[in-house]
């Protein structure tokens, strides 16, 4: 397993470094064998105002899948430790997932919905004027239940991916009213 720290406005010291080491290791060693690399970044806000300033992130690539946690607090340790348990909880509901990927399903979290007409008229979009980071990974194509999956594992609001049945870049997101929702292209792109 490849182990990666990286950190923002603190000096990855020795001693942060194995503390870093010793908890990951602890929070993936009953899932090394599908652990192919973690990264882990720690960053300290400078803003005065933000108590919980020290944070740590992590990000597990695993069987193909990214499962990511975040953890902040007013003291790193703290934040390391925190992170590591909750990535360690989400590491046992993946692997639990997959052995039961087999087994029948009880509910629909989304309902197949006629598309929207697109709004007509000379509307732009606008783009920020700068773009402060890209990010890459890889999109195989998957269901739609897959990817409710992984927008779980990586603990944010929505999950872009490749629709196995259309191959079209989809994104699935948590609804702020409960539930979940799919957005999906409409028509062939071109504007009339």
């Amino acid at each position: 397993m490849k182990l990666v720290i990286q950190g923002k406005n603190i000096e990855i010291t020795d001693a942060i470094h194995d503390y870093v080491s010793q908890k990951i290791d602890k929070a993936v060693s009953h899932f090394q064998n599908m652990t192919t690399e973690v990264d882990v970044h720690l960053s300290v806000a400078r803003n005065p105002r933000i108590a919980a300033n020290q944070a740590a992130e992590v990000t597990i690539y695993a069987n193909g899948a990214v499962i990511r946690a975040e953890e902040r607090s007013e003291n790193l340790y703290a934040s390391i430790d925190l992170v590591a348990d909750k990535i360690s909880r989400k590491l046992r509901k993946f692997k639990e997932r997959k052995k039961n990927r087999n087994a029948v399903k009880t509910s629909v979290a989304v309902v197949e919905q006629a598309p929207l007409p697109v709004p007509q008229g000379d509307r732009q979009p606008t783009m920020p004027e700068k773009v402060v980071r890209n990010k890459y990974f890889n999109m195989p194509p998957m269901s739609v239940d897959e990817a409710l999956e992984q927008l779980e594992l990586v603990d944010h609001d929505f999950f872009v991916f490749r629709n196995l049945e259309s191959n079209e870049i989809n994104v699935v997101y948590e609804r702020n009213h409960g539930g979940f929702g799919v957005i999906q292209p409409h028509g062939n792109g071109h504007r009339s």
